[in-house]
């Protein structure tokens, strides 16, 4: 489960990194690691590392900085340092004793307000509002956050990521349990930005990692909470059942609103909505005004009967 984790945070650094650096002259990447996730600290943040690396030649005439929060392991200085010397003079990496309840005061240290900043806070305990809203002070700011998942039964009593994140200043979000299919304990991670595209970005690499990596994902929106493979076009069922949720609840929606939904309120894509409306269409279970022509944007779906 590590590995996905890992995997997710260093594919969307492939993605925010040349924007970053193409929005002004620095930015900041912020990585901060609990208690319990001391013992993966050095592999992902050397993973980090490698990928501000990859773009060294855009980096003529900019600043990244790099935090490292984390305690509980000796061997993390010494690795970091030993990628830190191989990496170009426009990279500066600092390491923080501690963990993410620190973020506040190292992001103020590293004049990371106002700045491109990406955060990404692991087994960070329950939520801090303080810390969450010193990882939204970034111009424009992202977060990656790895929590327990929560249980499938509606009795958690923690404030759920996604509001905890919207209330911090992130108004767009997004949120996956891990479920490792050896049984082991689960993880939830969840993402926070202000931009569509963003959060597109996002769903775009958190399907297509690898499949084979013995976890599967859970839609904390799916009524059902049934566990889904990793794959680039996802079993549309759950996105179903959440489609004719959104429509019990709110009535008619165009096609346009119920693709905003997925996006926004779903572990999905908004290009996979395409594949669920047109099931609930042949299986009678919704219906479409106009009833012919092309599915586009502007076709409203009523449930059938309603």
């Amino acid at each position: 489960m590590d590995g996905v984790v890992r995997e997710v945070l260093v594919r969307h650094l492939e993605v925010w990194v040349p924007r970053a650096v193409g929005r002004g002259r620095r930015s900041v990447v912020a990585l901060a690691y609990g208690a319990g996730a001391a013992a993966v600290a050095a592999e992902s943040a050397e993973a980090v590392l490698g990928v501000v690396a990859e773009y060294a030649d855009r980096l003529r005439g900019r600043q990244v900085t790099v935090l490292v929060l984390a305690g509980g392991t000796e061997e993390l200085p010494a690795r970091l340092g030993a990628v830190e010397a191989t990496l170009p003079a426009e990279v500066a990496v600092h390491l923080v004793p501690g963990g993410p309840a620190r973020l506040p005061v190292a992001l103020k240290a590293a004049g990371a307000t106002g700045a491109p900043l990406l955060s990404y806070l692991d087994d960070a305990g329950p939520v801090d509002p303080a810390v969450l809203a010193a990882a939204a002070s970034g111009r424009p700011a992202e977060i990656l956050l790895v929590t327990d998942s929560g249980p499938t039964d509606g009795t958690a009593t923690d404030t759920p990521p996604r509001v905890a994140l919207a209330a911090a200043g992130f108004p767009l979000a997004a949120e996956v349990d891990l479920v490792p299919v050896d049984g082991s304990p689960g993880r939830r991670l969840a993402f926070g930005t202000g931009h569509d595209r963003s959060l597109e970005a996002f769903k775009d690499v958190l399907w297509a990692v690898d499949e084979y990596a013995g976890v599967r994902y859970r839609d904390p929106a799916d009524p059902a909470g049934r566990p889904l493979d990793i794959a680039l076009d996802p079993e549309p069922g759950p996105l179903r059942r959440e489609l004719l949720a959104e429509l019990a609840r709110s009535g008619p929606r165009t096609v346009t609103e119920l693709r905003r939904h997925a996006l926004t309120a779903t572990v999905y894509r908004s290009a996979d909505v395409q594949r669920a409306l047109t099931g609930l269409l042949h299986s009678g279970a919704v219906t479409r005004d106009p009833d012919h022509g092309r599915l586009g944007g502007d076709v409203v779906i009523s449930v059938a009967g309603r």
